[in-house]
């Protein structure tokens, strides 16, 4: 049963701490960028036709702002909080243009816990390899409240 194999779980808001942080390195590549253009029928030029963004002030492809999202929602879906929590306010800003196969580094640091919303605050800031600061985002994120292992002893309990 796939409920008893062993899971990491997302923190309580209890479990975390203003000033916890994590960083993560992540490379773009043709792969993911297709899957995206491909899911979501986007077809702009900028994020895949080289002769087109010549002429543009970007020169090259650019990676889709929503993909950069996507990987900030990722991490706090599988690390910090963790599994069970939900983001419900997403500010993003894109500081420098992020191009194909970039290596990039983000960097979250909880900076505000609220109890009383029983939400938390999470910074993220990302840089290129050469050190430029590619974005800036602050996600608002509602820790998960139920422990895997509590849930799994409610499902065992009521014999499902």
């Amino acid at each position: 049963m796939m409920l008893n194999s062993p899971k990491k779980e997302g923190k309580l808001i209890d479990e975390l701490f203003e000033g916890e942080s994590l960083s993560i390195t992540e490379t773009i590549e043709d792969s993911q960028l297709l899957l995206y253009l491909g899911l979501t029928n986007d077809a702009n030029p900028l994020f895949i036709q080289h002769k087109y963004t010549e002429k543009t002030e970007y020169k090259r492809p650019i990676v889709p702002s929503i993909m950069l999202m996507g990987i900030i929602s990722s991490v706090v879906s599988k690390h910090l909080p963790g599994p069970g929590s939900n983001i419900v306010n997403l500010s993003f800003n894109l500081v420098h243009p992020v191009y194909h196969y970039e290596t990039l580094t983000f960097h979250f640091e909880v900076i505000k816990i609220d109890l009383m919303k029983e939400v938390v605050t999470v910074s993220v800031k990302a840089q290129n390899y050469e050190e430029v600061r590619v974005l800036d985002a602050v996600v608002m994120v509602k820790p998960t409240k139920v422990k895997q292992s509590e849930e799994r002893d409610v499902i065992d309990n009521d014999g499902q």
